[in-house]
């Protein structure tokens, strides 16, 4: 059987559009940071699943989830009513273009994520093996409302060294009102953190997020000489392919 049952073990709401939650482990199941798994629920005995990028890492005893709320979604509707002790079913395989097998090695990595596409990239920047990996790891968060920034004061402890971390918000007064993409693509960023200007050969990037600053990224990026990890072969930065952060 694919699928595993899996319980409810806390759930926590960051917005009105916001909520993580996090469930039991299999025994057997097996990641790489970064990954997603399809999870899902059974109302009324049916499987309603959908792809969810995983928050926590893979040396956890624990699986964390964090999700967008469509109030009519078939998925979402139900998983933002859950609570402690409740069932959830997780696929037994993670898969995903997110970890550090994506991308060559490198100088610096850049993780731009929008809404709930920060999901695998704070899974990754809690783990010791992307600060092995790299000089300097900048994470960018765009979101509408402050209070979509999850993990912000986890992600803020993390900071110093060579971790960066540039939340930003599109609709509500903040310190960064801008996105992720434009920040990037302005050079803005790399005044911010002190650093050199991103260079596809050295340094790499992971971008998870909506289909407009996805492509809107690739396209800046193809045009500025990087090449995207696909089947011919690792390149110099990846993006999520597999689904749409924003569930249903």
């Amino acid at each position: 059987m694919p699928y595993t049952e899996q319980f409810v073990t806390s759930f926590q709401r960051w917005s009105d559009k916001t909520f993580s939650f996090k469930t039991t482990r299999p025994t057997d199941f097996h990641f790489e940071n970064g990954e997603f798994v399809t999870i899902g629920l059974r109302p009324e005995g049916k499987l309603i699943a959908r792809a969810y990028s995983i928050v926590s890492s893979n040396d956890a005893d624990h699986l964390e989830f964090l999700s967008i709320h469509v109030p009519e979604g078939p998925l979402t509707s139900r998983l933002a009513r859950i609570e402690t002790g409740d069932s959830v079913w997780v696929n037994n395989k993670a898969t995903g273009s997110l970890t550090l097998k994506h991308v060559q090695p490198g100088r610096h990595l850049y993780l731009l994520a929008t809404g709930t596409g920060l999901a695998p990239f704070v899974c990754l920047v809690r783990s010791p093996e992307v600060y092995d990996a790299f000089e300097r790891v900048i994470l960018v968060h765009t979101v509408r409302t402050v209070k979509e920034l999850a993990y912000k004061d986890e992600i803020e402890s993390l900071t110093g060294g060579r971790f960066f971390y540039v939340p930003c918000v599109t609709r509500e007064p903040f310190r960064n009102n801008i996105r992720c993409s434009d920040l990037f693509k302005s050079g803005e960023l790399f005044s911010m953190t002190d650093s050199p200007h991103a260079d596809p050969e050295l340094d790499r990037v992971l971008i998870c997020g909506n289909p407009e600053m996805v492509r809107d990224m690739r396209n800046h990026l193809n045009g500025q000489g990087w090449t995207m990890t696909n089947h011919s072969g690792v390149g110099n930065y990846s993006v999520e392919k597999a689904f749409v952060v924003h569930h249903s």
